[in-house]
């Protein structure tokens, strides 16, 4: 699923998006202060602090995002993941989250595939899938 234009604009102006995961049947949200698209399709997330979000997806690479905002992005964003740790993400994730707060000590990239978007305005469009 490609993103547009608007889309990757909020996403990299919000300071904030909530990650939604699940491993079993215990949901979690957390906010992440660090998302950026890399391109139409992927969003980088920074893992500076995650623990039972990290664990969810090692068990299970699916997730949903929104924006804090949601009148200037009425979208939820749902895919997958891939961690890295090492390797050329991992480094770009470092390099920008110490260059916002030079104390962090970020434990990894987390590369965001969109797969699907959803409406998430209220009224009659909410919950339809983005063509």
């Amino acid at each position: 699923m490609v993103m547009s234009d608007d889309m990757m604009d909020a996403i990299e102006k919000e300071n904030v998006v909530f990650l939604s995961t699940c491993s079993g049947d215990i949901p979690n949200v957390v906010p992440i202060g660090f998302a950026r698209p890399l391109n139409d399709e992927t969003i980088l997330l920074v893992d500076n602090y995650m623990k039972k979000t990290r664990e969810n997806l090692e068990k299970n690479p699916k997730a949903a995002i929104v924006l804090r905002d949601s009148l200037k992005c009425p979208y939820q964003f749902k895919g997958r993941v891939e961690i890295f740790e090492s390797g050329e993400y991992f480094e770009d994730a470092v390099d920008w989250a110490k260059s916002v707060m030079t104390k962090l000590s970020p434990k990894a990239a987390v590369l965001f595939k969109v797969e699907e978007i959803y409406f998430i305005q209220p009224g009659p469009e909410a919950g339809k899938k983005v063509d």
